[in-house]
């Protein structure tokens, strides 16, 4: 039997009030695999121990199979976590691992059947002899799941399961759970800060930040019409280029969005989304261009909806099958702050020297528990603005093909696909397209 989970404005704090939670709602169906997706700190581990019976919920309800399980002990809701760092006993055989939860529920029975299905199921039958020291992390994570699977639970908790991996086989391992979840039918709730995760796997996607549910949709619908900048910005590989623009809606000419030394021309006649910027006339917006937005061609060869701009080139990464360029375009770029961060740590004491810094950083905090913020520099930082953590120089990268010479210094005109153009206010609330446009692409 497979498990319904909901969780209605449930909240949960710590130590002198530190909210973790803030009224989080969610509805799991019956055999949907659902990613909990946020910065390390944002609260998604929280979530799931509450699920589990591991935290306590300070407020709000949660539901199994629409049943009030607050105060239900971990051990009634047969439920299975599988851990980040594996969890095995050390003095127990894999065989021993796997079959251990059995003999618990079931002291009388014979655990070995069920546990050579799991092993069979998860490839691991040579592993069944050996102790969690004699195995790779792969096979100790193999076994860690076989332990959970032999129980046939109602529903699956993974907290990061394969964050402790190498690269390769990560990949392989996300293979592997995406079939397994899908040929078990089980309820499955997936914990990650890895945004490739949890595109790969979830049937939906809840994106959290500071404890609180920013978006909830397909992993198509996350990445194709994000609700604000945040998860703009955490969602996509590259990150999305965030620009500080101004929008400019003369009476008597076409409309444009100022990029520092050049303008997106807004194409005429106006979309429905473009003529609701008119009242955003003479603010700064954050104007969002993923990198697939853009590509690399003169303004003849411009399609209907592509505006030209030109760009200078300040770095090449070729990826093999792509190319990731780096340009200049004169613009100032808009940056998330502590995206990967979203709580600063606390302090006790302030010392004189840098108490202006961190009364800055105090304000800051307090705006990303009100909601998602940009921080647009003063005019006089845009001139050499630093680049954004984690990206080289450049205010936008553009993906291409890797047949494409490009050297540093070079200037390339480019081409913008304005029906794949972002603008967020600068509270980083997405204002085009419109919030309330589009429905079949959000929950």
């Amino acid at each position: 039997m497979t498990r319904a989970i909901s969780l209605h404005d449930v909240s949960k704090s710590y130590a002198k009030g530190v909210r973790v939670v803030d009224r989080l709602s969610l509805d799991i169906e019956p055999g949907e695999f659902l990613v909990l997706l946020g910065p390390s700190g944002c609260g998604k581990s929280t979530v799931l121990r509450m699920i589990a019976g591991l935290e306590e919920i300070d407020e709000g309800e949660l539901l199994l199979d629409g049943e009030y399980a607050n105060d239900l002990a971990p051990s009634a809701r047969d439920m299975a976590m599988v851990f980040q760092n594996f969890a095995l006993y050390p003095n127990m055989t894999s065989r021993a691992n796997i079959g251990f939860p059995l003999r618990v529920e079931a002291p009388g029975a014979d655990p070995r059947p069920r546990v050579d299905a799991t092993a069979r199921m998860l490839g691991i039958e040579d592993l069944l002899d050996r102790l969690p020291g004699q195995l790779s992390g792969g096979e100790r994570q193999r076994v860690a799941m076989g332990r959970a699977i032999a129980r046939h639970p109602s529903a699956f908790l993974m907290d990061e399961p394969l964050s402790n991996l190498d690269a390769k086989l990560r990949n392989r391992l996300r293979a592997e759970i995406s079939k397994l979840t899908r040929e078990l039918g089980v309820t499955t709730v997936y914990v990650t800060h890895d945004q490739s995760e949890a595109m790969s796997l979830g049937d939906r996607v809840a994106v959290l930040r500071g404890g609180v549910l920013q978006q909830l949709g397909t992993p198509r619908s996350v990445y194709a019409l994000p609700r604000n900048v945040f998860v703009a910005a955490f969602i996509g590989t590259p990150r999305i280029n965030l620009l500080r623009g101004v929008v400019r809606a003369p009476l008597d000419g076409a409309m444009t969005i100022g990029l520092g030394r050049q303008a997106l021309r807004l194409p005429e006649p106006l979309s429905l989304d473009h003529q609701l910027l008119r009242v955003q006339q003479g603010r700064e917006v954050i104007v969002g261009l993923r990198s697939e937005a853009v590509r690399l061609a003169k303004p003849a060869s411009a399609r209907p909806g592509e505006v030209p701009i030109s760009g200078l080139v300040e770095h090449v990464e070729f990826q093999g099958h792509e190319v990731l360029v780096h340009f200049n375009t004169g613009s100032s770029p808009a940056v998330v702050p502590d995206l990967e961060a979203p709580r600063p740590a606390r302090r006790t004491r302030r010392r004189r020297e840098g108490g202006r810094v961190l009364g800055r950083l105090k304000e800051r905090a307090g705006a990303l528990r009100a909601g998602p913020v940009v921080v647009l520099d003063d005019p006089a930082d845009a001139r050499d603005p630093a680049p954004p953590e984690g990206r080289l120089p450049g205010d936008l990268i553009v993906r291409t093909t890797p047949d494409l010479e490009l050297r540093h210094g070079m200037q390339v005109p480019l081409l913008v696909d304005i029906a794949h153009l972002f603008v967020f206010d600068q509270h980083g609330e997405r204002i085009c397209p419109a919030p309330a446009r589009l429905p079949d692409l959000e929950d």
